[in-house]
């Protein structure tokens, strides 16, 4: 069974999946935020065997519950309403930075950042996906 990390945007949604074992992190795909996400998302849930979903929570720089963070409130509930298997918040602060420098490190040209704009979505949900897989170890560890 997989676990999904998913970074919600108000334009296009990252999605990550861990391997079988829960143990890496790998970015999947990207699909835009429309009427029609719920039913993706749940394709995909249905199709790569996913038993728990993690969606980032954009609070504010104090940790307190924003704007942006009431709308992904908003998706989660959606997204309850719709399937049984549990789905988690976690705290997504920084993410989105984290990946922006991941794939400047990795060389990737101006060109290429700005014809795959989602590519930092997806490696956003992979960072936010794998911190929650650390922690579930560094638990079970401790």
């Amino acid at each position: 069974m997989r676990v999904m990390g998913i970074d919600y945007g108000s334009v296009r949604i990252g999605v990550a999946l861990s391997d079988p074992l829960q143990i890496i992190a790998q970015g999947f795909t990207t699909i835009p935020n429309n009427s029609n996400t719920i039913d993706e998302l749940l394709k995909i849930i249905k199709e790569q065997n996913v038993e728990k979903v993690v969606v980032g929570m954009p609070y504010n720089l104090k940790g307190e519950v924003g704007s942006k963070a009431e709308e992904v409130e908003r998706f989660i509930e959606q997204l309850r309403k719709n399937t049984t298997i549990e789905i988690v918040s976690l705290d997504e602060r920084f993410t989105s930075v984290i990946a922006q420098q991941t794939i400047l490190s990795m060389g990737t040209t101006k060109k290429k950042r700005q014809q795959n704009k989602g590519k930092v979505d997806e490696v956003a949900s992979a960072i936010l996906l794998q911190n929650y897989l650390d922690s579930k170890k560094d638990s079970v560890r401790g």
